[in-house]
């Protein structure tokens, strides 16, 4: 156990992992990021509906799984450790001033929080052998710096490896999901831990999102897994068999 994720257990023969960079809006308590504390509930600092979403597919697909232990704001797990953003100064039009850090700051965050992670995935890759990664994240209907309303129910994104992708988008489409091919946002952009641990390991991976306004509570959580989990089970199934 550590502070840097949480480990959903599941069973590995499934040969499937499911990652949630975003699950927590947990900050340390030697930590003061100096900003007002009612942001930790807001998408700034977690992805909203991803812990109970990613438990419950990991409880019906059968998998293992592993969440962010931190929020985003802390240490934004799903950024390239030289990227500025993984440490946010400002997100969303709000500061994060406690960020403010000098080298050996931002290294010490990176150093508790970042590299554990990433090293645990790694480590979960390496003893199960999963055959399709699950990357899952949710995103809000429409950021506070733009006027422009994102109509997608979920959001489908990929890099260079759209193999689950060129799956999965059809079947969403087929059961009357609103799916964004590649948006909200491009995974051409912001891929970071996929492009790490899947297209770095030559596995295929699905990265999902979700609009957070669907799976704010138990009863949205409850209907999109059960749309969810069949097409990450045709998916894999189509696959790998």
């Amino acid at each position: 156990m550590s502070e840097a994720w949480i480990d959903i257990p599941g069973n590995p023969a499934s040969r499937l992992l499911l990652i949630g960079d975003h699950a927590s809006n947990r900050v340390p308590a030697d930590i003061d990021l100096g900003i007002d504390p009612a942001l930790l509930n807001e998408h700034v600092a977690i992805d909203i509906g991803v812990d109970p979403l990613g438990r419950a597919l990991c409880a019906a697909l059968d998998c293992p799984g592993i969440l962010g232990g931190v929020s985003r704001l802390v240490t934004d797990l799903n950024r390239e450790e030289d990227k500025p953003g993984l440490v946010p100064i400002a997100s969303d039009g709000h500061a994060v001033p406690g960020n403010a850090l000098d080298h050996a700051g931002r290294e010490a965050r990176i150093a508790r929080f970042w590299r554990p992670y990433h090293a645990r995935v790694a480590e979960l890759i390496a003893s199960g052998l999963p055959a399709m990664l699950i990357s899952l994240h949710s995103f809000t209907p429409k950021l506070a710096t733009s006027d422009e309303p994102r109509p997608w129910s979920i959001g489908i994104l990929y890099n260079e490896d759209d193999r689950a992708a060129r799956i999965a988008i059809p079947l969403l489409e087929a059961a009357g999901v609103a799916t964004g091919d590649n948006q909200p946002y491009s995974g051409k952009v912001l891929n970071a831990t996929m492009n790490l641990h899947g297209e770095g390991s030559g596995i295929p991976y699905l990265g999902i999102e979700v609009r957070q306004d669907l799976i704010g509570d138990e009863a949205g959580v409850a209907r999109w897994a059960g749309i969810l989990a069949p097409v990450i089970r045709a998916t894999a199934d189509a696959l790998i068999g």
